[in-house]
């Protein structure tokens, strides 16, 4: 790039892209290894003159190298050709701080196709701008490269020259040469703290081996080097005693090593430590530093009373009064919790009269009085004081236990002059509940305390109190004045608090409490809540409930008694729970109403009289009595109507029964021809397990038919009744009866039974057995709630005809089983089977 044409007095030339470097004679160079893409490359070249302050550009564009391919007929294999050799002369060493003389010729560079060439240089250090002028410079016949003065490596560590070879008419025929310059260290920095001054803190009576800190220190010689190998050791020790640490001299770790740290004796150590290069050859350079360890304190002294006795008075019955200071002596540090004392009285406060606290500012103990003292109880009362520290104690190793330290206190009781004292301040007592006015429920008296008796003291109750008792004002007897009640007024609480008065001769007053409680009594009778009852023709027990407004013991369990001894042989009691028992009748008695006396005895003995009313009617609920019944003969039974219904049919019934038996007797026996399928229209007796026993009656006349059941029927005038018979099969025939709804008629002619080979439908047969079997089956017994009883009979429907096989069962006859006819009409899923049977 020609740089004079754009601007002639240019002193800095510089590049907008760091890959390229331009010279002063316009070469432009690559300053690093660059893979260049066939994009474009653009950077721009910046031209200064300071003096002038004139500042020009130039635009470079890098554009890719159009490759020329020979045009050859035969393709040649690739053929390695011998380049020419580069010159490249070795990495020069400078010594930091050399002594010379200078200029001191570092190396020689030198170009073998340069005949007459001139040989420029540029220095560079650790950036171009520290670039140092004047440094070093190059001869331009020979190539020699000199210095011209000494070199610190910490300022500079190296240097890289690059060299140019031209020839005279300007021509560069080598690649510029990059030669680089080390600067060999020198020991010349000492090394150093990076602190003026170490502190460090540790515990007292630390066990050996425990880590204290650590000092560092720094060179600035070159790393990894003995220049900068460290070594650290203490140099001395103040106090100058047995020496307490130790220091790493590698690392700088300060450690314990005295056994015993005591702060008491010696509360911080100074150390001076040492560090040297060189590993700590003698022939380094070294720096001394200072290091400060205070021990810190634990709490391992008992701190101990300054006086073991002492001596201190107070008035009787003074209270929340300072009667003497104690102090103790603790070699631990002042303020700290170590040192910090904590009082406790061991013996002599049993009745907690005094109390001992701490003065925060001070560390003293304050002596108190709680609760008066009682001068005629005790003239003197004797004190045992013990003290330990707000800390636990952290005992040295190998140390012995430490001990309490203790001080006895001896408080002497000055008398006062006093009022009457109470004994005991607080009187209870328990007066029964509806006691009379005037009853005698205790006695309540005051001392002199000087006296020890009960001589000229008067007794009085303060107005504006409870009024329910007073106080004899000479004997201290406690009488009532009303009825005590707990129902009412102040009672109701169950106890009422009376502050009495006590005076004595001199005018002293002394105060005292009677709690009157009121012990519940048995002032209430027990009664049956409800006592009027209907019951049914079930005869349901009756649950009968007391109560009582009392409380336990006079409440419940209770305990009922029948008092009248005729009724008590119709009724009985028993017991349901505490509160309640069943009433229930004894027996089948007559329908009625029952006014029944009944006793109820409360666990205290107290008697209350009940009269329980009991309906007893026929009825399913108790909602179907309406109270209209009949006298009985006692004169407190009656009957209702539906006992008369009852036994008006329960009269027919009988009749009926007894007609049925006399026109059994007298009547003839019929004959009849039925078909086979007579059985289908015919209730039959299915639970005949055996034939039964032969029995010669002569009611019972065997019929001869041609069918295989068989039956007769006897005519009492216009009614018909029906039996089953003994024969071949029990069926119940089905017949008419002339100007009737009957199943069928008898004819009778000869002697010989003549039989209606008619047959009927199952609608004749319903007709006429479904409204007399549901009125008898509504007749059936039936509970309080109307439903039927899960045992009365049932009606069933009409299942169809029955099979063309007839009867399959083991009572089958004989000519039954021959016809085998209606296998042939069987459905195909049977016909197997028949098959199967017939080739059997």
């Amino acid at each position: 790039v020609d740089l004079k044409e754009c601007l002639q007095s240019a002193d800095f030339i510089s590049s907008s892209d760091g890959n390229f470097k331009v010279l002063e004679d316009g070469s432009v160079y690559t300053t690093s290894a660059l893979s260049l893409s066939a994009e474009k490359k653009t950077f721009t070249i910046l031209l200064k003159d300071i003096q002038e302050q004139v500042q020009k550009k130039i635009h470079i564009d890098l554009v890719e190298e159009e490759k020329k391919t020979l045009k050859t007929r035969h393709t040649r294999d690739t053929i390695l050709k011998r380049t020419k050799r580069r010159w490249g002369p070795i990495p020069s060493v400078m010594i930091e701080n050399s002594l010379g003389p200078f200029p001191l010729q570092i190396q020689q560079v030198q170009s073998d196709t340069a005949q007459n060439y001139t040989i420029y240089y540029s220095a560079s250090g650790p950036g171009i701008d520290q670039d140092p002028k004047g440094l070093f410079y190059i001869e331009r016949e020979t190539g020699n490269i000199f210095a011209t003065r000494a070199v610190d490596r910490e300022q500079y560590p190296s240097f890289q020259i690059i060299c140019f070879a031209t020839t005279p008419d300007g021509y560069s025929p080598e690649v510029p040469l990059v030669h680089t310059i080390r600067i060999e260290d020198d020991n010349d920095n000492a090394p150093y703290f990076t602190q003026d001054l170490f502190e460090f803190c540790v515990p007292e009576n630390s066990r050996p081996g425990v880590v204290v800190g650590k000092v560092i220190a720094e060179d600035r010689d070159e790393p990894y080097t003995l220049h900068t190998t460290l070594k650290y050791r203490i140099v001395s020790q103040t106090p100058p005693i047995t020496p307490a640490f130790s220091l790493h001299g590698d690392t700088g770790v300060i450690s314990v090593l005295l056994p015993q740290l005591d702060r008491e004796l010696v509360p911080s150590y100074t150390l001076l430590v040492e560090v040297r290069d060189m590993a700590g050859q003698p022939f380094g350079l070294c720096t001394t530093g200072t290091v400060v360890i205070k021990i810190e304190d634990t709490n391992d002294n008992a701190p101990s009373f300054k006086q073991l006795q002492y001596e201190t008075r107070v008035e009787e019955n003074r209270v929340s009064v300072e009667i003497l200071r104690v102090s103790v002596v603790d070699l631990d540090e002042p303020g700290s919790p170590g040192s910090g004392a904590v009082y406790e009285i061991i013996r002599g406060n049993d009745d907690q009269a005094f109390e001992i606290t701490t003065d925060k500012n001070t560390n003293e103990g304050i002596l108190c009085v709680v609760k008066g003292l009682d001068y005629e109880t005790a003239k003197q009362r004797v004190l045992v004081i013990g003290v330990n520290n707000e800390a636990p104690y952290l005992l040295a190793p190998h140390s012995q236990q430490l001990s309490q330290s203790t001080c006895s206190v001896t408080v002497n009781v000055l008398d006062v002059d006093e009022g009457p004292v109470f004994k005991p301040c607080l009187l209870r007592l328990d007066v029964k509940e509806c006691e009379d006015i005037g009853t005698a429920i205790g006695r309540f008296v005051a001392e002199d305390p000087e006296t020890g008796n009960s001589e000229g003291i008067r007794y009085r109750i303060p107005p504006g109190q409870c009024n329910w008792i007073n106080i004899d004002d000479k004997s201290g007897e406690v009488r009532t004045v009303r009825v005590l009640d707990r129902d009412i007024g102040e009672m109701r609480r169950g106890q009422c608090n009376v502050t009495v008065l006590a005076i004595d001769r001199n005018g002293k007053t002394g105060t005292g409490t009677i709690q009157v409680c009121i012990v519940p009594g048995n002032k209430n009778f027990p009664r049956i809540t409800q006592t009027d009852y209907i019951m049914c023709r079930d005869r349901k027990p009756i649950c009968l409930t007391a109560q009582d407004g009392d409380e336990a013991p006079y409440s419940a369990p209770f305990v009922y008694r029948i008092t009248d001894r005729n009724l008590a042989s119709m009724w009985k009691l028993t017991p349901h729970d505490d509160n309640s028992w069943y009433l229930s009748p004894k027996g089948d008695i007559p329908y009625g109403i029952y006014e029944i006396p009944v006793s109820v005895i409360d666990n205290g003995g107290k008697i209350g009289e009940n009269t329980v009313r009991v309906n007893l009617c026929d009825c399913v609920t108790p909602t179907e009595c309406d109270g209209r019944t009949r006298q009985l003969s006692g004169g407190n039974v009656t009957l209702g109507l539906w006992a008369i219904l009852a036994m008006i049919l329960g009269s027919l019934l009988l009749l009926l029964i007894l007609i049925t038996i006399c026109g059994c007797c007298g009547a003839g026996v019929m004959h009849r021809q039925v078909t086979d399928d007579c059985a289908n229209h015919n209730l039959i007796i299915s639970n005949t397990e055996a034939p039964g026993e032969e029995v010669m009656d002569h009611n019972i006349i065997p019929l001869q038919s041609t069918c295989d059941q068989g039956g007769y029927g006897v005519k009492t005038g216009e009614q018909q009744t029906f039996e089953m018979v003994k024969g071949r099969g029990h069926t119940l025939e089905s017949v008419k009866g002339g100007g009737h709804q009957t199943l069928g008629s008898v004819k009778e002619g000869g002697g010989q039974p003549m039989m209606d080979t008619c047959r009927y439908s199952y609608s004749e047969w319903h007709n006429f057995t479904h409204p007399r079997l549901g009125e008898k089956v509504h007749l059936c017994r039936q509970d309080e709630e109307q439903k039927h009883s899960e045992d009365y009979l049932l009606s069933y429907n009409y299942e169809g005809k029955g099979s063309l096989a007839g009867s399959v069962g083991c009572c089958s006859d004989q000519h039954e089983e021959e016809a085998l006819d209606f296998l042939d009409q069987l459905e195909p899923k049977f016909r197997t089977l028949a098959e199967t049977c017939i080739k059997r």
